[in-house]
């Protein structure tokens, strides 16, 4: 049985931008962020993601986009 643990993960913003629509919890104005987040273990560069976060302005939750 093998265990890997991720010894560090590091997360680079390449792009911010408004984003359409407004925030269910307070009617701010949400920013659309391009993250990449980086996996390491040990030092060596395992892989990465880039993905798009959602984030209101003003009371600074995390929103998350449901489709369908």
């Amino acid at each position: 049985m093998r265990f890997l643990v991720v010894c560090d993960k590091q997360e680079t913003v390449f792009g911010k931008r408004q984003a359409s629509g407004a925030c269910p919890y307070c009617g701010g104005i949400v920013q659309a962020m391009d993250v990449e987040s980086r996996y390491s273990f040990c030092g060596l560069p395992l892989w990465f993601i880039p993905r798009r976060k959602y984030i209101c302005t003003v009371c600074a939750r995390r929103l998350e986009v449901c489709l369908g």
